[in-house]
């Protein structure tokens, strides 16, 4: 696991927790490498069961397996205007956080969970939250 220093996890006002820096991070920066632990695709049912139901990822070119990633991988909080990109390595079996414009000191640091930065359709994740209220 690879990150730059001025990372940390705190409370986060868009939800739960959610990863900050601590230092402005420029444009185009790597963030962080993340492992992922790789399950068989026939494990979602069960993951989709617990509490790993919103922090798991689809993995491989076909998507035919999921994964948990390490780090603070599973801690960045979804914006549709993201500051940063995460970009999967099946090789290496990694995600890499990709920062997508300079990020302010204190700034949270986000990403678009629908996997393309200007894609605004509902995530999985909020769609249940509204269902739940």
């Amino acid at each position: 696991m690879q990150r730059i220093p001025s990372l940390y996890f705190a409370n986060s006002e868009l939800g739960g927790r959610g990863v900050f820096t601590a230092a402005e991070v420029p444009e185009r920066s790597l963030l962080e490498i993340c492992p992922v632990i790789v399950m068989p695709r026939e494990h979602l049912k069960h993951l989709d069961q617990t509490g790993m139901y919103d922090y798991y990822f689809l993995w491989g070119e076909q998507e035919d397996a999921c994964a948990v990633a390490l780090g603070y991988g599973s801690l960045y909080n979804h914006s549709y205007t993201p500051n940063a990109i995460y970009l999967p390595d099946f090789g290496e079996q990694a995600l890499h956080f990709i920062t997508l414009r300079t990020i302010k000191a204190g700034e949270e640091v986000t990403v678009n969970y629908n996997g393309n930065p200007g894609n605004e359709e509902e995530v999985w994740f909020m769609a249940r939250r509204l269902g739940d209220e």
